[in-house]
């Protein structure tokens, strides 16, 4: 430990991003992402930042916003939505996608609606639900990109609520993946339904799609996806000795493979790992510069505690960097994301944890900005 803690103090002092290392786990996926979802650390990242089609994993991001309206109270689940044209021509049975068969200027539950997005990915259920908070899509979709940008979803945009394809919409899969942790920690009350083996509405029985949940390995949720274009893709969650994992892959030839690819990569964030406490909750691990700032810096913290995700058997372990893009400019907010701690075995990267503001830290004076300046000259901050 004293080790650990000695690399990460002379770590400390770097303070840009660095491209991460090649991972000892390989997948057959596009784009990957492993998270802990107690700390949102990264064991895995695989393209995780880089632009993909959500197809029906944006489902989730239309799920955001129905389980906020009902926790707000501005929506019951005994409400009933009227299925228009729209939503039966586009994600009715005519459409050849994913449906739970409803019939034209028929009225559904909202809990009904619900369940057919999650466990059959009904499209025509997405588009009534998305059709009666908003009025169209595209006024839900404004309500979704605005949820999003509060949760944190920086790399996303939605223009409709099924996933269905279009150039202007787009995630990444670390987003995705923060999307997931969300829900799961917004609405505990609604989690259970992703692991809900079928649902029968209007006599038509259907399984859920997620194939996951029938391998035995724990998996209890959440959604799948895909396009022509963009392949077969899955956000996955399991719980793991009292945590949770949360996987995302994307980008795969088959439906077979997108399960076997999804089951290796969840039982690796299983059994692959050794769990070593490093930081408390609240306990600084680092400062970060403010240029021009009230203060010359601010600490940084984990969300919560911070655990060390050891890959079992790893050699030269564990290195650490701390990261952000600076110096920071005010103002710096309090419990905002402005870095992240960065562990690497043998060069590398096996873990990435968030790293957030411990205080506000509000405009300088002149003096201070002047100071600053003085050490832009010297040291070569770049502002």
């Amino acid at each position: 430990m004293m080790r650990f803690l000695a690399l990460m103090l002379l770590a400390c002092l770097v303070a840009f991003v660095a491209r991460a290392s090649a991972q000892e786990f390989e997948t057959k996926a596009k784009f990957g992402v492993l998270m802990d979802y107690e700390s949102g650390t990264i064991l895995l990242n695989k393209n995780a930042d880089e632009r993909l089609e959500p197809a029906s994993m944006a489902k989730l991001m239309t799920l955001a916003v129905v389980f906020t309206y009902i926790q707000q109270g501005k929506l019951s689940l005994d409400d009933e939505f009227f299925i228009s044209e729209n939503a039966w021509r586009t994600g009715g049975a005519a459409s050849g996608g994913s449906t739970m068969f409803a019939e034209l200027n028929s009225q559904i539950r909202v809990e009904d609606l619900i369940r057919s997005v999650i466990i059959q990915s009904g499209n025509d259920a997405a588009i009534a639900l998305a059709e009666g908070i908003g009025g169209t899509e595209q006024t839900f979709s404004r309500i979704a990109n605005q949820l999003a940008k509060q949760i944190g979803l920086n790399s996303s945009h939605f223009v409709n609520s099924t996933g269905l394809p279009d150039p202007d919409q787009y995630s990444t899969a670390r987003d995705l993946a923060t999307l997931a942790r969300y829900l799961i920690q917004t609405f505990p009350e609604f989690y259970a339904i992703f692991a809900e083996p079928e649902f029968t509405w209007n006599k038509i029985r259907q399984l859920n799609r997620n194939s996951l949940l029938e391998t035995g390995i724990g998996v209890d949720g959440l959604k799948t996806g895909h396009t022509e274009a963009s392949g077969y893709g899955e956000v996955i969650s399991a719980p793991n000795d009292g945590r949770r994992l949360i996987a995302v892959i994307h980008g795969l030839e088959t439906m077979r493979e997108r399960t076997e690819e999804g089951r290796k990569l969840i039982t690796w964030g299983m059994r692959g790992f050794e769990l070593l406490p490093v930081y408390a909750k609240d306990q600084v691990v680092a400062y970060a510069n403010v240029y021009g700032g009230k203060e010359p810096n601010v600490g940084l913290v984990g969300k919560d505690r911070i655990d060390l995700f050891l890959p079992k058997g790893a050699e030269n372990c564990p290195v650490a960097t701390v990261t952000y893009k600076g110096p920071l400019r005010p103002p710096v907010l309090q419990g905002q994301q402005v870095g992240k701690l960065n562990i690497f075995c043998a060069d590398v990267l096996v873990q990435e944890t968030p790293l957030y503001a411990t205080a506000t830290v509000e405009d300088g004076d002149l003096f201070r900005k002047s100071a600053d300046a003085a050490k832009h000259l010297l040291l070569g901050w770049l502002p």
